[in-house]
């Protein structure tokens, strides 16, 4: 670690001023990942804008089939709510099995998103059922908040308020789980709604992505086998010591082939 300023506004309208008085400074939610980076000296701000007192960003409602999950809520709130579990319990399943105990415990929506590792359970639910991204400035559709590795939509002085997730007909997620981490090393997000259907993909590639030629498939035969045969190409996927690209390719099809099955058991 380093010496840094610490702020702790308890209004957004706090931290919004706070950001905007310093350029470099980053937010707190949750610190799984801004922490580790912290002690590491991969990130070296000059002030932390800690939100965790600001109770505006937090907590889960849901009104006219869309239910609205505040940026700063925990893991472990959005697997124990029973809106989530009435209204999208793929999406409460998704969260149970995000990292372990502590981390569900302590990491937030919002500090997820923001983040944006290529291998985070979130960004899928986000792109899949194609959720809006709300911050203190703007509206960003789910199709426009992933730009790559580490990467956002967001721009200097925003400030993620709560992620608006449209309730689907039914929708399943998979992944395959690196043993040590829990994070994706490949994982699939299928949503079956009403203006079509909707296959995300995690952990496989440098962000978040859309199977497209899954999407049309399962539009007109939503099964497992109406995607056996899919074989994404390995040529952008990520391939590091836990998986070869090539391997990360077949484990989308087989992820996304138990999605849909959780799906139609809904």
């Amino acid at each position: 670690m380093y010496a840094f300023d610490y702020a702790r506004p308890e209004s957004l309208k706090e931290a919004a001023s706070a950001l905007r008085r310093n350029a470099d400074a980053r937010l707190l939610a949750g610190g799984q990942s801004l922490v580790p980076a912290l002690r590491l000296r991969l990130s070296r701000p000059p002030l932390l804008i800690d939100l965790a007192a600001i109770g505006e960003l937090s907590g889960i409602r849901v009104e006219n089939n869309v239910i609205s999950i505040g940026a700063m809520t925990r893991h472990a709130d959005v697997a124990a709510s029973r809106e989530v579990q009435r209204t999208i319990p793929a999406l409460g399943r998704l969260a149970a099995g995000i990292g372990d105990r502590q981390v569900r415990n302590q990491g937030t929506l919002g500090g997820s998103l923001a983040n944006a590792d290529p291998g985070a359970d979130y960004p899928a639910a986000v792109l899949g059922l194609g959720a809006t991204v709300v911050t203190n400035k703007r509206a960003i559709a789910a199709d426009k908040f992933f730009l790559g590795l580490f990467e956002t939509a967001l721009k200097p002085g925003e400030i993620i308020l709560r992620v608006d997730f449209p309730q689907p007909l039914r929708a399943g997620y998979a992944k395959f789980r690196q043993p040590a981490s829990r994070f994706a090393l490949a994982g699939a997000f299928v949503c079956d709604t009403t203006s079509g259907v909707r296959v995300a993909v995690t952990g496989a590639g440098p962000c978040a992505f859309r199977a497209k030629r899954m999407e049309k498939l399962l539009a007109k035969d939503f099964t497992p086998k109406a995607i056996e045969k899919i074989l994404l190409p390995a040529d952008d996927l990520n391939s590091d010591l836990h998986a070869a690209a090539d391997y990360r390719a077949h484990l989308i099809t087989v992820m996304a082939q138990r999605a849909v099955a959780q799906a139609a058991t809904v």
